[in-house]
Protein backbone atom coordinates (compact mmCIF):
# COMPACT_ATOMS: atom_id res chain seq x y z
CA UNK A 1 0.00 0.00 0.00
CA UNK A 2 1.23 3.51 -1.03
CA UNK A 3 -0.26 7.16 0.30
CA UNK A 4 0.79 9.93 -1.62
CA UNK A 5 0.21 13.26 0.57
CA UNK A 6 -0.50 16.63 -0.91
CA UNK A 7 -1.53 19.82 0.36
CA UNK A 8 -2.73 20.64 -3.35
CA UNK A 9 -7.10 20.30 -3.60
CA UNK A 10 -5.96 19.77 -7.54
CA UNK A 11 -4.28 16.58 -7.21
CA UNK A 12 -6.36 15.38 -4.65
CA UNK A 13 -8.92 15.99 -6.85
CA UNK A 14 -7.98 14.17 -9.94
CA UNK A 15 -6.87 11.48 -7.96
CA UNK A 16 -8.90 10.99 -5.49
CA UNK A 17 -12.33 12.30 -7.04
CA UNK A 18 -13.73 9.01 -8.30
CA UNK A 19 -13.32 7.10 -5.62
CA UNK A 20 -14.95 9.56 -3.33
CA UNK A 21 -18.16 10.08 -5.63
CA UNK A 22 -18.16 5.68 -5.91
CA UNK A 23 -19.22 5.75 -2.66
CA UNK A 24 -20.68 8.79 -1.38
CA UNK A 25 -22.15 8.17 2.01
CA UNK A 26 -19.10 6.59 3.58
CA UNK A 27 -17.02 9.92 2.10
CA UNK A 28 -19.97 12.17 2.24
CA UNK A 29 -17.73 14.75 4.81
CA UNK A 30 -14.67 14.52 2.27
CA UNK A 31 -17.09 15.03 -0.77
CA UNK A 32 -18.68 18.17 1.24
CA UNK A 33 -15.40 19.62 2.37
CA UNK A 34 -14.02 19.51 -0.84
CA UNK A 35 -16.85 20.85 -2.18
CA UNK A 36 -16.60 24.48 0.63
CA UNK A 37 -13.15 24.32 -0.21
CA UNK A 38 -13.60 24.66 -4.13
CA UNK A 39 -16.35 27.53 -4.02
CA UNK A 40 -15.04 29.05 -1.03
CA UNK A 41 -10.98 28.80 -1.21
CA UNK A 42 -8.45 27.13 1.05
CA UNK A 43 -9.20 29.17 4.30
CA UNK A 44 -12.40 28.10 4.58
CA UNK A 45 -12.36 26.03 7.93
CA UNK A 46 -9.64 27.88 9.17
CA UNK A 47 -6.39 29.92 9.03
CA UNK A 48 -3.92 26.29 7.98
CA UNK A 49 -3.10 24.79 5.41
CA UNK A 50 -5.35 21.62 4.20
CA UNK A 51 -3.48 18.49 3.44
CA UNK A 52 -4.75 15.30 1.54
CA UNK A 53 -4.07 12.09 0.80
CA UNK A 54 -4.75 8.94 -1.48
CA UNK A 55 -4.01 5.19 -1.21
CA UNK A 56 -3.44 3.27 -3.80
CA UNK A 57 -2.02 -0.98 -3.36
CA UNK A 58 0.61 -0.64 -6.60
CA UNK A 59 1.74 2.29 -8.96
CA UNK A 60 -0.89 3.26 -11.38
CA UNK A 61 -3.84 1.23 -9.78
CA UNK A 62 -7.07 2.37 -8.75
CA UNK A 63 -7.40 4.50 -5.36
CA UNK A 64 -8.60 2.69 -2.72
CA UNK A 65 -8.84 5.29 0.57
CA UNK A 66 -8.71 8.82 1.12
CA UNK A 67 -8.15 11.37 4.24
CA UNK A 68 -8.26 15.06 4.48
CA UNK A 69 -7.51 17.49 7.14
CA UNK A 70 -8.36 21.05 7.62
CA UNK A 71 -6.66 22.79 10.30
CA UNK A 72 -7.84 23.31 13.08
CA UNK A 73 -10.24 20.40 12.98
CA UNK A 74 -9.30 16.82 13.07
CA UNK A 75 -8.19 14.30 10.26
CA UNK A 76 -11.11 13.17 8.44
CA UNK A 77 -10.76 9.77 6.85
CA UNK A 78 -12.85 8.35 4.03
CA UNK A 79 -13.34 5.01 4.06
CA UNK A 80 -10.70 2.81 4.17
CA UNK A 81 -9.48 -0.84 6.00
CA UNK A 82 -8.18 -0.87 9.36
CA UNK A 83 -4.45 -1.64 8.08
CA UNK A 84 -4.34 1.35 5.46
CA UNK A 85 -5.65 3.45 8.50
CA UNK A 86 -2.81 2.44 10.30
CA UNK A 87 -0.42 2.75 8.10
CA UNK A 88 -1.72 6.51 7.12
CA UNK A 89 -0.92 7.36 10.96
CA UNK A 90 2.29 6.27 10.67
CA UNK A 91 3.11 7.81 7.49
CA UNK A 92 1.53 11.03 8.82
CA UNK A 93 3.81 10.98 12.60
CA UNK A 94 7.01 10.94 10.13
CA UNK A 95 6.11 13.40 7.49
CA UNK A 96 7.02 16.84 9.59
CA UNK A 97 5.64 19.65 9.77
CA UNK A 98 2.14 20.36 8.36
CA UNK A 99 1.05 16.63 8.43
CA UNK A 100 2.15 15.57 11.90
CA UNK A 101 0.56 17.65 14.47
CA UNK A 102 -2.48 16.37 14.17
CA UNK A 103 -5.14 16.94 17.05
CA UNK A 104 -7.57 14.40 16.43
CA UNK A 105 -9.34 11.82 13.87
CA UNK A 106 -12.72 10.89 13.31
CA UNK A 107 -14.11 8.68 10.25
CA UNK A 108 -15.87 4.93 10.24
CA UNK A 109 -15.04 3.69 14.27
CA UNK A 110 -12.65 0.44 13.51
CA UNK A 111 -10.62 2.76 10.85
CA UNK A 112 -10.34 5.34 13.42
CA UNK A 113 -9.28 3.02 15.79
CA UNK A 114 -6.56 1.59 14.10
CA UNK A 115 -5.69 5.05 13.00
CA UNK A 116 -5.60 6.01 16.80
CA UNK A 117 -3.17 2.78 17.93
CA UNK A 118 -0.23 3.35 14.88
CA UNK A 119 -0.77 7.32 16.06
CA UNK A 120 0.24 6.48 19.97
CA UNK A 121 2.76 4.18 19.16
CA UNK A 122 3.87 6.13 16.86
CA UNK A 123 4.54 9.52 19.00
CA UNK A 124 2.96 8.86 22.38
CA UNK A 125 -0.01 10.78 22.43
CA UNK A 126 -2.84 9.70 24.34
CA UNK A 127 -6.62 9.23 22.65
CA UNK A 128 -10.17 10.93 24.40
CA UNK A 129 -13.66 9.80 22.79
CA UNK A 130 -15.15 13.15 21.91
CA UNK A 131 -18.15 11.36 20.34
CA UNK A 132 -19.70 8.43 19.30
CA UNK A 133 -21.81 8.82 16.08
CA UNK A 134 -24.27 6.36 13.78
CA UNK A 135 -24.61 7.46 10.03
CA UNK A 136 -27.94 7.11 8.60
CA UNK A 137 -29.04 6.82 5.05
CA UNK A 138 -33.39 8.05 4.28
CA UNK A 139 -34.79 4.34 3.25
CA UNK A 140 -38.04 5.05 2.11
CA UNK A 141 -39.60 8.44 3.10
CA UNK A 142 -42.08 8.47 6.16
CA UNK A 143 -44.05 11.49 7.64
CA UNK A 144 -43.18 11.85 11.45
CA UNK A 145 -46.04 9.41 13.03
CA UNK A 146 -47.47 12.88 15.32
CA UNK A 147 -46.81 15.65 12.89
CA UNK A 148 -46.14 18.77 14.79
CA UNK A 149 -48.43 21.76 14.50
CA UNK A 150 -46.76 24.35 11.75
CA UNK A 151 -44.99 24.21 8.58
CA UNK A 152 -41.76 24.39 6.91
CA UNK A 153 -40.27 27.03 4.71
CA UNK A 154 -36.58 27.91 3.28
CA UNK A 155 -34.94 30.53 5.49
CA UNK A 156 -34.07 34.13 4.20
CA UNK A 157 -31.94 37.17 4.85
CA UNK A 158 -34.54 37.99 7.76
CA UNK A 159 -33.52 34.87 9.76
CA UNK A 160 -29.89 35.78 9.60
CA UNK A 161 -29.73 36.97 13.29
CA UNK A 162 -32.09 34.14 14.65
CA UNK A 163 -29.67 31.24 12.61
CA UNK A 164 -26.43 32.74 13.74
CA UNK A 165 -27.31 32.78 17.41
CA UNK A 166 -28.78 28.85 17.27
CA UNK A 167 -26.08 27.70 14.97
CA UNK A 168 -23.92 28.95 18.22
CA UNK A 169 -26.33 26.95 20.74
CA UNK A 170 -26.02 24.22 18.55
CA UNK A 171 -22.39 23.83 18.93
CA UNK A 172 -22.26 24.51 21.85
CA UNK A 173 -24.84 21.67 22.82
CA UNK A 174 -22.89 19.06 20.48
CA UNK A 175 -19.70 19.56 21.84
CA UNK A 176 -18.26 20.58 18.31
CA UNK A 177 -15.42 23.63 17.94
CA UNK A 178 -17.05 27.21 17.72
CA UNK A 179 -16.40 29.03 14.80
CA UNK A 180 -17.86 32.87 13.31
CA UNK A 181 -21.51 31.50 12.21
CA UNK A 182 -22.00 34.46 10.18
CA UNK A 183 -20.07 33.15 6.95
CA UNK A 184 -21.81 30.09 7.43
CA UNK A 185 -25.48 31.42 7.65
CA UNK A 186 -25.21 33.75 4.91
CA UNK A 187 -23.45 31.44 2.17
CA UNK A 188 -26.08 28.40 3.17
CA UNK A 189 -29.27 30.84 3.13
CA UNK A 190 -28.13 32.25 -0.53
CA UNK A 191 -27.84 28.90 -1.54
CA UNK A 192 -31.19 27.69 -0.43
CA UNK A 193 -29.52 25.02 2.22
CA UNK A 194 -31.03 25.82 5.52
CA UNK A 195 -34.61 25.71 6.16
CA UNK A 196 -37.17 26.51 9.31
CA UNK A 197 -40.41 25.25 10.86
CA UNK A 198 -42.72 27.71 11.51
CA UNK A 199 -45.56 27.21 14.55
CA UNK A 200 -48.18 30.16 14.80
CA UNK A 201 -45.79 32.22 12.31
CA UNK A 202 -42.54 31.85 14.61
CA UNK A 203 -39.66 29.76 13.71
CA UNK A 204 -39.30 26.78 16.04
CA UNK A 205 -36.42 24.40 14.47
CA UNK A 206 -34.10 24.51 12.11
CA UNK A 207 -32.54 21.71 9.80
CA UNK A 208 -29.27 22.61 7.35
CA UNK A 209 -28.17 20.61 4.57
CA UNK A 210 -25.30 20.46 2.38
CA UNK A 211 -25.16 20.50 -1.77
CA UNK A 212 -26.53 17.68 -3.80
CA UNK A 213 -22.83 16.00 -4.43
CA UNK A 214 -22.23 12.85 -6.53
CA UNK A 215 -25.92 12.62 -6.15
CA UNK A 216 -26.00 12.56 -2.09
CA UNK A 217 -26.77 15.05 -0.15
CA UNK A 218 -26.21 15.50 4.35
CA UNK A 219 -28.81 16.95 6.60
CA UNK A 220 -27.50 18.79 9.42
CA UNK A 221 -27.76 20.99 11.57
CA UNK A 222 -30.71 20.13 13.16
CA UNK A 223 -31.83 22.20 16.13
CA UNK A 224 -34.49 23.00 18.37
CA UNK A 225 -33.98 25.17 21.10
CA UNK A 226 -34.98 23.93 24.33
CA UNK A 227 -37.97 25.92 25.06
CA UNK A 228 -39.43 24.34 21.78
CA UNK A 229 -38.52 20.66 22.27
CA UNK A 230 -40.55 17.83 22.55
CA UNK A 231 -43.48 18.93 20.29
CA UNK A 232 -41.85 17.34 16.80
CA UNK A 233 -40.47 20.01 15.49
CA UNK A 234 -37.24 18.63 14.41
CA UNK A 235 -38.94 15.87 12.86
CA UNK A 236 -41.02 17.69 11.10
CA UNK A 237 -38.49 19.94 9.47
CA UNK A 238 -36.41 17.04 8.64
CA UNK A 239 -38.80 15.03 7.12
CA UNK A 240 -39.97 18.28 4.50
CA UNK A 241 -36.54 18.76 4.11
CA UNK A 242 -35.58 15.17 3.46
CA UNK A 243 -38.54 14.83 0.54
CA UNK A 244 -37.24 18.21 -1.25
CA UNK A 245 -33.53 16.57 -1.35
CA UNK A 246 -35.22 13.66 -2.89
CA UNK A 247 -37.05 15.93 -5.73
CA UNK A 248 -33.80 17.95 -5.95
CA UNK A 249 -32.21 14.44 -7.27
CA UNK A 250 -30.47 13.24 -4.24
CA UNK A 251 -30.32 9.07 -4.81
CA UNK A 252 -28.82 9.30 -1.38
CA UNK A 253 -30.02 11.51 1.70
CA UNK A 254 -27.48 10.91 5.16
CA UNK A 255 -27.36 12.31 8.32
CA UNK A 256 -25.59 11.65 11.54
CA UNK A 257 -26.89 11.46 14.87
CA UNK A 258 -25.05 11.36 18.59
CA UNK A 259 -25.15 7.55 19.71
CA UNK A 260 -25.47 9.15 23.47
CA UNK A 261 -28.74 11.10 21.83
CA UNK A 262 -31.35 8.12 22.02
CA UNK A 263 -34.13 10.31 21.14
CA UNK A 264 -32.71 11.69 17.91
CA UNK A 265 -31.63 8.19 16.72
CA UNK A 266 -35.12 7.32 17.22
CA UNK A 267 -37.07 9.78 15.65
CA UNK A 268 -35.06 9.85 12.71
CA UNK A 269 -35.42 5.98 12.52
CA UNK A 270 -39.38 6.85 12.01
CA UNK A 271 -39.52 8.70 10.13
CA UNK A 272 -37.26 6.42 7.24
CA UNK A 273 -33.55 6.41 8.05
CA UNK A 274 -31.89 3.48 8.15
CA UNK A 275 -27.78 2.71 9.54
CA UNK A 276 -25.24 3.17 7.44
CA UNK A 277 -22.18 2.73 9.73
CA UNK A 278 -20.68 3.74 13.22
CA UNK A 279 -18.27 6.11 13.37
CA UNK A 280 -16.02 8.07 15.87
CA UNK A 281 -14.54 11.24 16.58
CA UNK A 282 -11.46 10.90 19.17
CA UNK A 283 -8.66 14.10 20.31
CA UNK A 284 -4.91 13.34 20.94
CA UNK A 285 -3.33 14.96 23.98
CA UNK A 286 0.20 15.25 25.11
Amino acid sequence: MTWTLTTSLDEFRSHAGAFLGARPAENTVLLTAVDRLVRRGPHTFGAGTPAFGYLRRAPGGPVEGAFLWTPPYEVRLGTMPGPAAAELATELAAAGPGFNDVPGVSGGTSAVRAFSAAWQAAGGARASVRTTERLYRLGEPADPPRPPAGRHRPAGPADRELLIGWYGEFAAEAGVRAVPAGPAVDDRIAAGLLHLWEDDGRPVAMAGHSPVIAAMARIGPVYTPPGARGRGYASGVTAAVSKSLLARGAAEVLLYTDLANPTSNSIYQQIGYRPVEDCLVLDFHD
